[in-house]
């Protein structure tokens, strides 16, 4: 599961993307007004003072030509200098620099036969945008910029119970008897009706997984003592049996085979309790040389080559350690073994160890292509089932290499054989 931002971090992200937006909408608002005021207000404002003197023109052809402090007006009939540049200007509207590069607009008209030029200074445009465009977006922007912090600051005080909730979960063991105790004294008295929910639900979740795993711990140790203890007795039997120098060998045959599958059922209860526990603080890790627990579980599983043209070979370049659990280590091993020698009828059988490898391979009836990712589903026997087994063996080596990390790569051809590699991959070697 991909892990996201906290609430808080998102909850703030929005603020200052919100706020980027806003500003970047409101500067084209000004650059717009800046535009409406430079190139349409005052376009219309020259036109309207043309006018308007044109007006007192016809009236009294002596009146005095516009003359304020933004705006002075020129015309030919008058005793006035005209600037040069002036003259060669048509009738329209024309921005212009001066030498300090400083703007003016200046407005051409004619009427009957005269000139009027209106020269306005551009400056006041860039101060009356700045008055009417940056003080007022100054003012919007902290009022907005205000709200927004203000509804930040809610929504955070809003989501607190959670955060602080998911801050206590992340350092309290569901599985602890204080854990709904804990959450609730997590959470202050006046939170809101969804969070106080939410923390019920948790809590409840809590007492019902704890009864699951109080049942589970229980049953794990009555089935292991009710299982063991009939097996136990099965194999004393057989022991006292084969000791019987009575028996022929089509009488001990059938009793060894009592013997080696009351072995089996052993080690499979004992790998069905490692799987069951929650926790790893019941198992012993120590070092745990793969070469002995190889020749020891080959010894005990060399029963199921009896009358079978098959030779086994143990190939030891080096002596491989691994820090784990025995146990398990020869749960796995020996599952591993057991099915190579069971689905081997003739040929051989190696096992190689490796710096941080072991190998098992066989010329046994092989497995086809589609059936290698269906071979550690349980109660999966292949092909053979008359062959014996529980159908697990291999679903348990699976559960034990994920839980352990002890990765397993399987090739498998139809009537070639099966090569099985275990990699330990902080395993020691010498």
């Amino acid at each position: 599961m991909t892990t996201n931002r906290g609430i808080n971090q998102r909850l703030l992200q929005a603020f200052l993307v919100q706020a980027a937006l806003i500003s970047v909408i409101a500067l084209l608002g000004v650059y717009a007004a800046r535009f409406v005021i430079g190139d349409i207000l005052i376009q219309r404002a020259l036109d309207d003072e043309a006018s308007h003197y044109w007006v007192l023109y016809d009236k009294d052809n002596a009146s005095p030509r516009p003359n304020t402090f933004n705006l002075t007006g020129y015309i030919k009939s008058a005793d006035v200098v005209i600037p040069a540049e002036f003259l060669k200007l048509d009738p329209g509207l024309y921005k212009l620099t001066d030498s300090n590069s400083d703007l003016y607009i200046v407005h051409v008209s004619e009427h009957k036969g005269e000139v009027l030029y209106l020269e306005f200074d551009g400056e006041q445009v860039s101060e009356l945008a700045l008055f009417f465009g940056i003080f007022p977006l100054a003012l919007f922007l902290i009022v907005i910029y205000l709200s927004g912090w203000v509804s930040y600051r809610f929504l955070s005080q809003a989501v607190s119970p959670i955060i602080k909730m998911a801050k206590t979960l992340e350092v309290l063991d569901p599985l602890s008897d204080e854990f709904s105790e804990k959450l609730k004294q997590a959470l202050p008295d006046n939170v809101d009706q969804e969070v106080a929910i939410l923390s019920q639900a948790l809590s409840d979740l809590s007492e019902r997984i704890e009864s699951f795993v109080v049942r589970e711990r229980n049953f794990t140790r009555d089935a292991s003592h009710e299982l063991r203890s009939p097996i136990t007795v099965i194999k004393i039997a057989t022991d006292l049996l084969l000791e019987d120098e009575s028996l022929n060998e089509s009488q001990t045959r059938p009793l060894q085979r009592i013997k080696n599958n009351a072995a089996d059922m052993e080690e499979l209860i004992e790998a069905l309790l490692i799987l069951a526990r929650e926790s790893d603080s019941a198992l012993s890790f120590e070092p745990v040389c793969i070469n002995d627990v190889v020749s020891e579980e080959v010894e005990r599983t060399n029963s199921l080559l009896v009358n079978k043209p098959v030779n086994v070979s143990i190939i030891e370049n080096n002596k491989l350690y691994v820090i784990g659990s025995d146990k398990v280590l020869s749960v796995m091993i020996g599952n591993l073994i057991r099915n190579a020698f069971s689905y081997t009828d003739e040929g051989s059988i190696n096992i190689t160890i490796f710096a941080n490898d072991l190998i098992i391979e066989d010329s046994g009836i092989g497995i086809a292509k589609e059936d290698v990712e269906k071979m550690f589903k349980p109660f999966q026997q292949g092909n053979n089932k008359q062959r014996g087994g529980y159908g697990v063996g291999l679903t348990i080596v699976k559960m034990l290499s994920e839980r352990f990390h002890w990765a397993i790569d399987v090739d498998s051809q139809l009537g070639s054989g099966t090569r099985v590699k275990i990699n330990f991959p902080e395993a020691s070697s010498e």
